[in-house]
């Protein structure tokens, strides 16, 4: 079954008026196993995986111009994993405008609730079975390649929870990701205060148990998982950085996204604490990655909330970075 007409269909589905390709009913390797049609230039993939044997929808957006290859930017959500209308569709929809004039697929895998985007050493009861390294990095990047007929250049951006992941996922896989921003994250989750907020989000908001993850706050799984431990090996990777403080800033008040007085109270004590504790790891990232002379791009302003204005903002602002990784004009 393996790669069949796959790459075929789906190059002609821009010209078939179905909804669905189906593909192949049973995948017993790692596959696109249907197709969703948008409109011209949206695709829906269901991709199995069998790191984690089951299917993952993978959303797609295709640049203006497909008479060649082009390269591809990986997005990713955060803790929500992109569901509950938490994503950069539902919540800064201006990022696809934006990306839409560029020569560029855009690929948001949907999914992966809490996890880090990271290969968790157990089963979680309540999140399942979590190999998303694995996915990102082994199964899903040859299969949208071929299936786009992508130029094999990726670059890479995710927020909060997956800004720690974007790091880890391109050191743990060399010159997979020629760029990548990372957004208020937590780039150093062996440290007391960045395993605290990883545990916050792990068991309660998510209800998982984080032992499941990588164990006990001794296990080395944390340290071969911390981007700040690992730093050095992102020397020739586009890099840029951003977190605010937590610090009430210019989206923190009453907005679109938070519409009553309870909203607002409630962002300022969450969001904000949860900022502080990101501003608090990307900050000492930027420190280290500037000790060991590897360039970085950063924003650290002395405000600003977790809040998604901020990084359609920061998205847009570090496209410079992604671009020249890419090897498009920015």
């Amino acid at each position: 079954m393996r790669h069949r007409i796959r790459i075929i269909l789906v190059a002609a589905c821009f010209a078939i008026p179905a909804a669905v390709i189906p593909v192949a009913a049973r995948a017993e390797q790692s596959e696109i196993v249907s197709v969703h049609i948008v409109d011209d230039r949206k695709l829906s993939f269901q991709v199995y995986s069998a790191a984690m044997a089951k299917p993952i929808r993978v959303d797609v957006l295709r640049p203006a111009d497909r008479t060649r290859p082009h390269p591809t930017l990986y997005l990713l959500n955060g803790a929500s994993g992109g569901y509950g209308g938490k994503s950069w569709q539902d919540r800064a929809p201006e990022v696809f405008d934006f990306l839409a004039t560029k020569e560029v697929n855009v690929v948001q895998p949907i999914g992966g609730i809490a996890s880090f985007y990271g290969d968790w050493r157990a089963p979680d009861p309540v999140l399942g079975v979590n190999k998303w390294k694995t996915f990102l990095t082994a199964e899903l990047p040859p299969l949208i390649d071929k299936a786009l007929g992508a130029n094999g250049i990726n670059a890479i951006a995710g927020v909060s929870g997956s800004a720690t992941a974007v790091l880890n996922l391109a050191i743990a896989a060399p010159g997979l990701f020629r760029a990548v921003a990372a957004y208020s994250g937590c780039p150093q989750i062996s440290d007391p205060i960045g395993h605290e907020f990883v545990r916050v989000v792990v068991e309660f908001v998510a209800g998982g148990n984080l032992d499941n993850m990588y164990g006990a706050p001794d296990n080395p799984l944390w340290a071969e998982n911390d981007p700040y431990v690992n730093a050095e090996k992102l020397r020739g990777v586009g890099l840029y950085l951003y977190s605010g403080t937590g610090v009430p800033g210019g989206y923190d008040g009453f907005s679109d996204e938070f519409r009553t007085g309870a909203d607002v109270v409630d962002h300022l004590i969450v969001d904000g604490v949860t900022e502080a504790a990101t501003g608090y790891c990307t900050r000492n990232m930027v420190d280290r990655l500037l000790q060991l002379g590897i360039p970085v791009t950063y924003d650290l302003p002395p405000d600003g909330g977790h809040a998604w204005q901020y990084w359609r903002d920061q998205l847009i602002k570090s496209w410079p970075v992604l671009a020249e990784g890419l090897g498009i004009e920015a």
